[in-house]
């Protein structure tokens, strides 16, 4: 009787230790650890006197836990006497039992860092759980993920239970511990997005050399192919452009240049202002400048959406570029860290296009030049309407701006593009 007795509380003591351990993913002997040390907490707790001039109780107790039933006793180290009270067992499972959760989740955060600190760098699928402040917490499977403001695509907007391709960025101590960070504004994502969706970029048959993003607007990506017959731009896009477009669904319809790497500085520049043709490029290597004339009729494609266009080439090539007009007028600059002010109006693309053509590229300037909007070429009724109210809008403070709300479609932009020019 006394055989199956141990038998059965042997049974019962493996199988709770087993469950916990292969529920947590963590080892049995912290769990074992965890319990002495509760037990022991519970004991000076309740003999206090047992426990004077002596600074940690494993000075003077240990706690033996018997594997076969599962039952705990503390023992005097120096005499070897069980000092175990009588009927303790049921007082130091109920005052351990907070100790013990607290212990084993700390264990199970600890494994899950420690398994994700081999994954920074990789793409992940996560979920939206919630919302804490600004920051949008992400289920990633074992654990959870914070993605802060800074790492979110300005103007994308989260809601409950959606699922996103986020980047592992990095493990970040904060007020909470080691947190994992996620993001989905670091151009490492779209880099890894087209490992996962291009054989040959994954394989390195293609390689990504240089990339450029301004996160929820556009990205400019150079590749270059390392085994010959292999076509990088083609091998990207993708027949009928499906890869490319797979990449472009994850990141919100976000616009995505693919161009081809060279290591001729002039070469390179020309096809990082794609789509803008007709370029002639003055180069001073040692300064890293280019001054690029454009014919006038390509102005707009080689400046961009409030100079987007070329401050991503800027970024994408690592030279300053001048964008100068056939009649000698510089008309914009940009370098790797260059932003447009007008960027922070949320104003339409073909607007934005316009007053850059036009000589405004800051909101001080806007003001001043309010009343003559209507001279500039591609300024009518409508653009002047979004324009004032966009001002209205404008808080210049301190506090980070809003995020702005999603750009339209492009097939959208050229149509009032089109519309506006007549107007």
């Amino acid at each position: 009787m006394s055989n199956q007795s141990n038998l059965t509380a042997r049974t019962e003591f493996a199988a709770a230790l087993n469950q916990i351990c292969s529920e947590r993913g963590i080892e049995p002997q912290v769990v074992l650890d965890t319990i002495k040390a509760a037990i022991l907490a519970a004991f000076r707790k309740d003999y206090p006197d047992e426990f004077i001039d002596i600074e940690t109780p494993e000075e003077k107790f240990q706690v033996n836990i018997d594997e076969v039933t599962g039952s705990a006793k503390i023992v005097e180290i120096a005499t070897a006497r069980d000092v175990t009270p009588p009927g303790f067992g049921r007082i130091a499972a109920q005052t351990a039992k907070q100790v013990i959760l607290q212990r084993v989740r700390e264990a199970e955060k600890d494994a899950i860092i420690s398994e994700y600190e081999d994954r920074i760098g990789t793409v992940v699928s996560g979920m939206v759980l919630r919302f804490d402040g600004k920051n949008v917490i992400v289920d990633i499977g074992r654990g959870q993920a914070v993605m802060p403001p800074e790492e979110q695509i300005a103007g994308e907007y989260y809601k409950m239970n959606q699922r996103l391709a986020i980047f592992i960025l990095e493990i970040r101590d904060t007020m909470r511990g080691k947190t994992i960070i996620v993001s989905r504004a670091t151009p490492e994502l779209v880099k890894e997005l087209f490992r996962r969706e291009v054989p040959e970029v994954a394989s390195g048959a293609v390689e990504i050399k240089a990339i450029a993003r301004e996160a929820g607007h556009r990205t400019k990506i150079a590749v270059h192919s390392t085994q010959e017959g292999v076509d990088p731009v083609g091998s990207c896009v993708g027949q009928k452009g499906v890869r490319v477009q797979e990449v472009i669904n994850e990141l919100n319809n976000e616009k995505i240049d693919i161009i081809q790497f060279s290591d001729k500085p002039k070469t390179f520049i020309t096809a990082a202002l794609a789509p803008a043709e007709g370029l002639n490029i003055d180069l001073d290597e040692d300064l890293k400048k280019a001054v690029v004339t454009v014919p006038d009729a390509q102005l707009s494609l080689a400046i961009g959406k409030g100079g987007q266009n070329v401050r991503l080439a800027a970024k994408l090539a690592g030279y300053k570029i001048d964008i100068v007009g056939e009649s000698g007028q510089s008309v914009a600059s940009a370098n790797q860290d260059q932003k447009s002010e007008l960027d922070t109006l949320g104003l339409s693309a073909r607007t934005q296009t316009a007053l850059t053509q036009g000589g405004i590229t800051t909101i001080e300037g806007l003001e001043v030049e309010k009343e003559s909007l209507s001279a500039i070429k591609g300024i009518g009724p409508k653009s002047i309407e979004e324009i004032t109210k966009a001002l209205g809008n404008f808080k210049p403070a301190t506090a980070k701006p809003t995020k702005a709300e999603p750009a339209e479609p492009a097939a959208q932009e050229t149509k009032e593009a089109e519309s506006d020019q007549t107007e």
